[in-house]
């Protein structure tokens, strides 16, 4: 199987490149900008089939979730329209597609974790250029499946759990909202699970085209938990005072409630799944040892 990883200097993409060796009968093509563009038909038809890749991976993404609201059309290039030429490219040669998706396809006014036949309701640009994205891979004549996780940190990037740390080192106190509930989820975990699942249908022939499923870690927390339990496992002794979201505003509104039910994916793929401070203390252990 020839893999092609987009995005690969993300935090998904990395963690991908650690946990790569572990799958021997797997050949990686780990790919970013400016050497692979999704925005580029053309240059992602021409490197497929050069390649003979037959799987993608897609951790490309535009991100910034504030920024997007200044930068739309720019977030749809990457989120939607690049997500399209990637359908388009492998319907070419009858290739597989995990495609990478988010909470923020929801409103987040629910109390109930989502499942994945809930109705989506993104607020914010990112969300809606995310949500096209899925309607591209899920409406394509492809073998594609979308996964959406939530609250994605890692070793590698920028992310809460780096902030905090950093933060937390500088400052005897911080505030951090405590009215939105989630569930983080170590990226570390996320690339093995795609890459079990690729393994698991390889031997299984299991046809998964066109579904979605949920992937976080185990268990709800605020951000203010999830800050607090950052403090206690760095050993940092910075006050984490709880907050609204009112206290905090910014350009993209948060879905106040964006846990997800993961059913689904456990029982398809036979996947077990960390709770998340488990993954949280060896993301900190990681990030330690640097």
């Amino acid at each position: 199987m020839n893999i092609l990883v987009t995005g690969s200097n993300g935090q998904l993409g990395s963690e991908i490149k650690d946990v790569a060796a572990s799958y021997k009968s797997f050949r990686f093509f780990f790919m970013d900008l400016p050497a692979l563009d999704i925005c580029n038909s053309s240059e992602l038809d021409i490197f497929i089939a050069k390649n003979k890749i037959d799987t993608v991976i897609n951790c490309a993404a535009y991100t910034a979730v504030d920024a997007a609201e200044e930068n739309a059309v720019i977030a749809e290039q990457v989120n939607g329209a690049g997500v399209l030429n990637l359908v388009h490219a492998l319907a070419k040669v009858k290739g597989k597609l995990i495609h990478i998706s988010t909470d923020y396809v929801f409103d987040g006014n629910g109390f109930l974790p989502y499942q994945e036949s809930d109705k989506t309701n993104p607020m914010g640009v990112y969300g809606k250029t995310k949500r096209n994205g899925e309607l591209a891979v899920i409406n394509g004549d492809i073998d594609g499946i979308v996964i959406r996780t939530s609250w994605l940190y890692s070793s590698y990037g920028t992310n809460f759990v780096k902030t905090m740390r950093r933060l937390g080192k500088e400052r005897k106190e911080l505030g951090v909202i405590y009215d939105q509930l989630g569930t983080p989820t170590n990226a570390s975990d996320l690339a093995k699970t795609c890459l079990d699942i690729l393994a698991y249908s390889k031997e299984t022939n299991i046809n998964a085209k066109g579904n979605i499923y949920h992937y976080s870690n185990e268990g709800v927390a605020s951000w203010y938990d999830f800050a607090k339990a950052i403090m206690e496992l760095v050993e940092i002794e910075c006050e984490v005072i709880p907050i609204e979201t009112k206290a905090y505003p910014t350009s993209a509104k948060r879905p106040h409630f964006s846990v997800l039910n993961k059913a689904k994916i456990k029982n398809d793929f036979e996947i077990e799944i960390p709770y998340w401070r488990d993954s949280l203390a060896q993301c900190i252990s990681k990030l330690n040892q640097e």
